[in-house]
């Protein structure tokens, strides 16, 4: 015997396919979250990764967080017209809706200051990002070599 569906039944059903539906599309997503392995006599690391931002609209990472770091700081290198690199930290990264920024070796990416144990091959560390749309994002990151 089929029974008739309240239409409570209905719109509720019809409210969770369209949460699943948007559930994915929009927002953040970090991928490939790594950094390289770093001796003791280093006192610094950074961290680097992909930020996709599948929203309609431009999000900003306004901070990075590593407790095994006496501070993290959002940086960025560059390479001046005689060669010479620099670094210098930057307040915000601006994450472009329907793009992906990179956070790579020679560009941008999250300095660990004052590291407090080694990395190695095969570890990992966890990384809270706090967006200014997204709310914070705790990712993994590996240890590697690139």
């Amino acid at each position: 015997m089929i029974k008739r569906s309240s239409p409570i039944f209905i719109l509720l059903i019809g409210l969770l396919l369209v949460a699943c539906s948007s559930g994915g599309q929009d927002g953040i997503v970090v991928q490939d979250v790594w950094g390289r392995p770093s001796p003791q006599s280093a006192s610094n690391a950074a961290f680097y990764m992909n930020i996709n931002n599948e929203g309609q609209a431009q999000d900003t990472l306004v901070e990075a967080s590593i407790d095994i770091c006496g501070a993290t700081e959002l940086h960025i290198s560059t390479i001046d017209d005689a060669g010479v690199m620099s670094m210098q930290q930057v307040q915000e990264i601006d994450i472009p809706a329907r793009e992906t920024t990179a956070l790579e070796p020679g560009g941008l990416h999250v300095m660990c200051i004052d590291r407090q144990v080694d990395l190695a091959p095969g570890d990992s560390v966890p990384i809270s990002l706090s967006f200014t749309q997204a709310g914070v994002i705790v990712v993994e990151a590996e240890i590697r070599e690139q």
